[in-house]
């Protein structure tokens, strides 16, 4: 079986197309019978074959590659093919170029010294709408694409010179830090290590403070999901290293990271001091988010209520952490299907500390289906949630249990 990273292009293509309609595999399979002129197998045949699909196994058929284009209405070009041949790339309406830039990113792959100032915005616009997808349909139909068009970066950036050199390293780095992140967002801890490593060399090579900062905090972040609070904590006052070149919401992401890492140790003082210090950084940011790098898009008042959550769940206040997680959710887009999964997870086991077993089983079951597709992370914390339950011989955990189970078929 094919893993994440090395499944062919297509086969992501094929998940993603899924994950975006919302569909369980055996719904698409009841699709793709409906889309038929033919019988087909039985349903378990049919789930079995979309599985084997999905993971690159096999390339569909002739037959199969037509049923699949009727049932999410694209072309066999939009759904196996790519947009541009040379760089892979979902079938993202906003990603397609006009005719003159065709010809100039063409040119360039063919020729990386031709690189020019349009190919380049062209990668990090491609880079900016991949990472907002990613948001929705999980890490997974991600990684084999994004491998893909690093290494034609990479090549675009051996070419470049002048002025551009030092842009095009930078987006190589960013490329890079983003492979990284879906690496550790897939479990795939020693290949994210490696990715966050070479997305730093790139960043100081290229000069760019704030994405050196913020690959060590997303490092700092890796540490803190693994249990090395210490390491966490010793990352992200690395980062603040750059403070001075870094804007407000960087430095503000390295204070919250600093601080998880005190929450992670117990140690409340210091974790409540430093997340304050976040957030009147985070505050700051807001006034000016065009300031901000095209990467922290996401990170606003409302995601850092979370971080506060994580934090105040780690110290164990289960009253301060359900306030403040339920406070950010309700700022997150119903689009972020992934991160909405994983702050429910939290939210589960914050009211799990205050008694409230009802509440947290109710919130399990609402995210277990996304947990079980998009984030194996936010699984792992509704399992804990659940032994818990069972521990103190409360109601509700073969709830949760039976909704990650439902949730995996």
């Amino acid at each position: 079986m094919s893993d994440n990273a090395t499944a062919p292009v297509w086969a992501g293509r094929l998940l993603a197309a899924r994950n975006s309609k919302g569909w369980s595999q055996r719904e698409l399979a009841q699709q793709l019978a409906r889309a038929s002129d033919k019988p087909l197998p039985e349903l378990p045949n049919v789930i079995r074959r979309i599985r084997g699909h999905e993971t690159g196994e096999h390339r569909p058929d002739a037959f199969y590659t037509q049923l699949y284009c009727k049932a999410f209405g694209l072309t066999e070009d939009q759904l196996f093919g790519t947009i541009i041949k040379p760089v892979p790339a979902l079938a993202l309406p906003t990603l397609a170029p006009d005719a003159d830039l065709y010809e100039r990113i063409t040119r360039a792959i063919e020729h990386p010294s031709r690189v020019d100032v349009a190919t380049v915005e062209w990668l990090e616009h491609c880079l900016a709408e991949h990472r907002r997808v990613e948001d929705t349909i999980g890490s997974r139909p991600l990684l084999p694409l994004i491998h893909a068009q690093l290494s034609t970066v990479a090549d675009l950036a051996r070419g470049a010179r002048g002025p551009l050199a030092d842009r095009a390293v930078a987006a190589l780095a960013q490329y890079a830090q983003f492979l990284a992140w879906m690496c550790q967002d897939s479990r795939q801890h020693a290949a994210a290590l490696a990715w966050y490593d070479r997305s730093h060399a790139w960043a100081v090579e290229a000069g760019d403070a704030c994405l050196a900062s913020t690959t060590l905090n997303m490092r700092a972040h890796q540490a803190w999901s693994l249990g090395d609070a210490q390491r966490c904590i010793r990352l992200a006052e690395a980062s603040r290293w750059h403070d001075g070149r870094t804007t407000y919401g960087v430095q503000g992401m390295a204070a919250q990271m600093a601080g998880r890492g005190h929450a992670q140790m117990g140690e409340a003082n210091q974790a409540r001091t430093r997340l304050a210090e976040a957030e009147e950084l985070i505050r700051t940011a807001a006034e000016h988010p065009e300031d901000e790098p095209p990467w922290m898009y996401f990170y606003d008042e409302g995601w850092f209520l979370m971080q506060r959550g994580m934090a105040e769940l780690e110290l164990g206040d289960g009253r301060r952490a359900t306030d403040f997680i339920m406070r950010g959710l309700s700022t997150l887009p119903e689009s972020y299907r992934r991160d909405r999964a994983w702050y429910g997870a939290c939210l589960t086991r914050a009211h799990i500390l205050q008694g409230d077993i009802e509440a947290a089983t109710t919130v399990a079951t609402d995210v277990a289906q996304d947990a079980v597709t998009l984030n194996a992370y936010a699984v792992k914390e509704l399992r804990r949630a659940a032994h818990e339950i069972a521990k103190a011989s409360a109601s509700g955990a073969k709830t949760i249990t039976a909704a990650l189970a439902h949730g995996s078929r």
